[in-house]
């Protein structure tokens, strides 16, 4: 069912309007909202201005079926975690040799990934926070349960999902994973994240990097 007027115009008023959504959690002195890059990046900006909340990044990369790079057979998170989605892995037939091929090289983009947005600047420490973690949509889910898997080993006193856009199944699976899960719309048929934006272009790396030092030097604290 769909909560409010789909598409959005972009990730920025889906930020906007998801950031309206979270306004009980304004006010925490523990709140730490954690983007997805690249495409989380522009939404949790606008979350974090609106709840008044430091913002930093969790790098996750899905692990694409090499002859179907949008299809997701798992993702990995800085750290070692790993989510494989058991579905499509048995459907086509996919050997571990190929999970372990696409998975190397996955994490070599994640490290390139965490020095070229953080450059120095540690990651923030989670223990004892209330984790927002948002992303522009889910649609398997599977990016966003190895980002929580990520931050829930790291113990965390509350981890929230925040999406604009989601498919019923992956709120389904990723609520597994998380304490809460806010999503604005959970359209069917769900047909893909980009079908409900008007504008929906790749981030870049400039842009992710713009956000994150203008969040750094509104709010230091996320580390």
């Amino acid at each position: 069912m769909t909560a409010m007027p789909l598409p959005f115009a972009n990730r920025t008023e889906a930020g906007r309007l998801l950031g309206e959504a979270l306004m009980d959690y304004r006010g925490r002195m523990d709140l730490l909202v954690l983007a997805l890059p690249r495409g989380g990046v522009p939404v949790a900006a606008e979350v974090a201005r609106a709840l008044e909340a430091p913002l930093d990044l969790m790098l996750v990369r899905k692990l694409g079926v090499p002859t179907q790079p949008e299809l997701a057979m798992g993702a990995i998170a800085s750290g070692g975690a790993q989510v494989l989605n058991a579905d499509v892995v048995r459907a086509l037939s996919i050997s571990q040799e190929t999970i372990d091929r696409v998975a190397e090289s996955e994490q070599h983009e994640l490290e390139r990934r965490e020095t070229t947005y953080r450059g120095t600047r540690k990651p923030p420490e989670l223990a004892g926070r209330c984790v927002i973690l948002v992303d522009d949509g889910l649609a398997t889910g599977a990016t966003m349960r190895v980002a929580a898997r990520a931050a829930a080993a790291q113990g965390p006193a509350e981890l929230v999902v925040a999406v604009p856009v989601a498919s019923t199944e992956a709120v389904g699976l990723v609520a597994e994973q998380a304490d809460r899960v806010v999503e604005l719309a959970t359209p069917e048929p769900f047909m893909g994240v980009g079908a409900w934006y008007e504008v929906f272009t790749q981030t870049t790396d400039d842009e992710v990097r713009a956000l994150l030092q203008e969040a750094w030097q509104r709010n230091p604290s996320a580390g």
